[in-house]
């Protein structure tokens, strides 16, 4: 811009210098008079200072004021040495009726060395005491008058700054007024050129240390820590233009400096990462320029002084490093990688973004202008958040889909198994049926049919009388009818099936003069008990009725149950005349004692005979848990 075709007319400022007259009150002021003086180097600013004291060589000059900046003079220049400082005076208003406090506004001061203001030969301000400015630039002025002794306003402003001999100064235009009209200007700016990037920055950070962490459990994902490293780098790369320090820092130049060629690097990096095209040239010409950069700007070596005359130059090499990133990402990532494609644009607006601010800390613009390079932290933010959301959406989508996938596939598979389970269901059916079936053909095959097929023969034979013939035919029955009752369900309840064999024997034992006494109590379930178990219980019981009956000669019958030994007991006591018992154990004829025997060691139980004169005690012992549930 050539700003410096405003100097056109000043018939405002008179000839003699010493009785400049005022404009008439504005508080926009884009006038002033200004002199450079030559300086042996930085020194302080004097706490108070006449402006009569300064040499008489003012000169009219419009604001804003840049003059324009020669690079390659500014770089040679650049190890310390002779200094230089520029006044301004500025043109005050007229004085106006003002009832609170005057306010004194700049959008852009720009100078490397000791900011002073002066109001009425007294310093109201100073930033940067002495030595290189490395602080924020960015910084707009701002400072609230008091009003003299006599409540007069300011009838004089001085601007002090200092720079090295080859730098130029620039100043914007200033406005002087009240704080309430003021004041939205300077916090406006404040907040577009340094709080509102700050945020962005500060988020993109905590997003990084988020990505860290995450990395840390998945170490096999190298994008997590790329991220990280981006947002710690892209933080670092911004951090002068919210931070104003108060001295030169040398090491805080370098870290400032070489932070962007890193981050243009990393940003390379991630791109390779999103479209998963090597370019070893150029990913081996940044690595080299990070690293040739890092060592000649290192303050221990000073091999190139990292002072703001040299920085211009270094930073266009910065500018040409990303615009290669931006171009070559672009012409990889074309009909590969969408993300990488944003990436890449992205990357080619904050470089124009940072060719911008170049532009205007350079003065070849004016220094009203907005400084646009923070905001490359909300760029990269920005692109990089939305694909940090892009895939945690599909992460999401996919889970969803899987699990989507999964139910389904789970639904089917539940499908096959029932219709499994109930085919299965229908098999063990038949098959119970078949073995209830061969149960039963092989009882009445060992019980009745050989009891038939024995009576058969005596009658054929004639060496049976009738009432011998009568009893076989009615164990016969008796034989039948406890096979008809082990199929009844007894819900694995003892005392229900004692209870259905109680209603056989009674109408057997009313014509027979014996009594039956049932003191039969509450048991606990025997989960085992199924029908061919029960029908092993009934026989032995039936079986030690019936030899009462035979060969006792008893008048009384008792039928117990107890809960002992682990176990259940059923008792059967009567009153007759006994038997040896171990002698029918021994004889091969008693099969009716060694049929209980083997009938209760299939139930894994146990029988025990106790007789004597007085009588018999019958005990079948029953475990509450049998070892196996099948019977040979």
């Amino acid at each position: 811009m050539l700003f410096w075709a405003a100097l056109a007319p000043f018939s405002v400022w008179p000839k003699e210098t010493d009785n400049v007259q005022l404009p008439p009150a504005d508080p926009h002021i884009t006038e002033a008079l200004w002199q450079v003086l030559d300086a042996s180097g930085f020194t302080a600013a004097p706490p108070t200072l006449d402006s009569k004291t300064l040499p008489d060589a003012w000169q009219p000059v419009a604001l804003p004021h840049a003059r324009p900046v020669s690079l390659l003079r500014q770089a040679a220049a650049a190890a310390p040495g002779a200094t230089r400082t520029t006044w301004f005076k500025l043109a005050v208003p007229a004085p106006s009726a003002v009832a609170g406090p005057l306010a004194l506004y700049a959008a852009r001061i720009k100078t490397d060395g000791t900011i002073a203001v002066y109001v009425d030969g007294h310093l109201v301000h100073v930033a940067q005491q002495q030595g290189p400015l490395w602080s924020s630039a960015r910084t707009p002025l701002w400072l609230v008058l008091e009003k003299a002794d006599d409540g007069a306003a300011p009838r004089e402003i001085l601007v002090r700054l200092e720079h090295s001999r080859a730098t130029q100064v620039a100043l914007s235009s200033v406005w002087l007024g009240p704080t309430d009209a003021l004041s939205w200007r300077y916090h406006g700016r404040q907040w577009v050129q340094q709080e509102l990037p700050g945020m962005f920055s500060a988020a993109f950070l905590a997003v990084g240390l988020f990505a860290l962490l995450v990395w840390f459990r998945r170490r096999h994902e190298a994008g997590y820590l790329l991220f990280f490293v981006l947002a710690a780098t892209s933080f670092l790369r911004g951090l002068h233009f919210y931070v104003n320090f108060p001295i030169a820092n040398d090491w805080f130049a370098w870290l400032t400096v070489n932070s962007l060629f890193l981050l243009v690097t990393v940003v390379h990096f991630s791109i390779v990462l999103l479209h998963g095209r090597t370019q070893p040239w150029l990913t081996r010409a940044l690595i080299g320029a990070t690293v040739l950069m890092a060592l000649l700007t290192l303050p221990v070596l000073a091999t190139l002084p990292n002072t703001p005359k040299v920085t211009p130059l270094i930073y266009i090499v910065a500018a040409l490093m990303g615009a290669s990133v931006a171009m070559a990402g672009g012409i990889n990532a074309w009909g590969r990688s969408r993300e990488a494609m944003l990436v890449a644009i992205g990357t080619g607006l904050a470089t124009l973004f940072g060719v911008t601010d170049w532009l205007l800390q350079n003065n070849f613009i004016s220094p009203e202008g907005w400084y646009f390079g923070a905001y490359t932290n909300a760029i990269t933010f920005s692109i990089f958040g939305y694909l940090m959301y892009r895939r945690y959406v599909g992460a999401i989508t996919e889970v969803e889909l899987v699990n989507a996938s999964l139910a389904h596939r789970l639904q089917t598979r539940e499908a096959e198994l029932e219709l499994s389970h109930r085919r299965l269901r229908e098999v063990e059916q038949r098959q119970m049926l078949s073995d209830e079936r061969q149960r039963m053909m092989q009882d009445m095959h060992d019980g009745l049919g050989s009891t038939l097929i024995s009576a058969i023969r005596s009658v054929e034979n004639g060496g049976m009388s009738d009432a011998k013939v009568s009893q076989i035919l009615k164990d016969c029955m008796d034989d039948l009818k406890l096979a008809i009752d082990s199929m009844e369900p007894v819900e694995a309840d003892l005392l229900l099936l004692l209870a259905t064999l109680r209603f056989r024997l009674e109408p057997r034992l009313e014509g027979t003069g014996v009594t039956l006494l049932w003191e039969v109590q509450e048991l606990p379930a025997l989960d085992w008990l199924d029908p061919s178990s029960a029908l092993h219980i009934l026989r032995i019981v039936q079986e030690s009725v019936a030899n009462i009956l035979r060969h006792t000669r008893a008048t009384e019958i008792r039928v117990g149950t107890a809960v002992a030994k682990g176990g259940l007991e059923v008792t059967i006591e009567d009153n007759g005349q006994g038997f040896n018992v171990d002698r029918e154990l021994a004889d091969a004829r008693g099969k009716g004692l060694h049929n209980q025997l083997r009938r209760a060691q299939m139930l894994d139980g146990t029988v025990a005979w106790e007789s004597g004169p007085s009588g018999t005690r019958f005990t079948l012992w029953l475990p509450l848990e049998r070892s196996t549930q099948a019977i040979p």
